[in-house]
């Protein structure tokens, strides 16, 4: 079972950038796996993508200073292996069975990708499920039976104007939700 524990990122970035090597041995803790599995799926060599990963939290250290995170520490990590990954097989064309079902490796989703498909749904299944019956009735005629706004007015007998305030309620508590367990999930 995965370590729960939370962490602030914005926090964890900012001792980062003071020079605290614990914050970097945090994220190295819960991304090196991830990053790992990243590049292993496309790469299919553990030597390589191990030096991939490393040369990443190297860089991570390194810029640390000047570092600008626009979206989550998690994403810009992603990111930056899938530059690296793009850029060996940019400079080592003669990896030919790096080739060999490279759309299958890349399309195919890891076991990792599963499980967390099946954390995110839960939690949506668990937000939808609390949300007050008139709210969730109309969350689930819009993202279940793909109803348009009129329709879910016309089978409800409300307003349109309705229907749209209470998708925007379901849809806020469900990205505050996703937000607030998006730690859980990706560290």
């Amino acid at each position: 079972m995965p370590d729960f524990k939370v962490y602030d990122e914005h926090d964890l970035l900012l001792r980062l950038a003071a020079g605290d090597e614990k914050a970097l041995e945090e994220i190295y803790h819960h991304l090196w796996q991830p990053l790992f599995i990243s590049s292993y799926n496309i790469l299919k060599n553990k030597a390589v993508c191990e030096d991939i990963v490393q040369e990443i939290f190297l860089q991570l250290w390194a810029k640390r200073e000047t570092l600008l995170i626009r979206e989550s520490l998690n994403a810009y990590m992603h990111t930056a292996v899938k530059y690296q990954v793009f850029r060996h097989i940019k400079n080592n064309p003669s990896d030919i069975e790096l080739f060999e079902n490279v759309e299958e490796r890349i399309a195919e989703p890891s076991p990792e990708t599963h499980f967390r498909q099946k954390e995110i749904n839960q939690i949506v299944n668990t937000v939808v499920d609390n949300l007050p019956d008139k709210c969730r009735t109309i969350y689930k005629l819009s993202r279940e039976y793909q109803l348009s706004h009129k329709e879910i007015a016309n089978q409800l007998h409300i307003s349109t104007k309705t229907v749209e305030n209470q998708l925007t309620i379901a849809l806020r508590k469900l990205r505050s939700s996703l937000n607030r367990l998006a730690v859980f999930l990706f560290f």
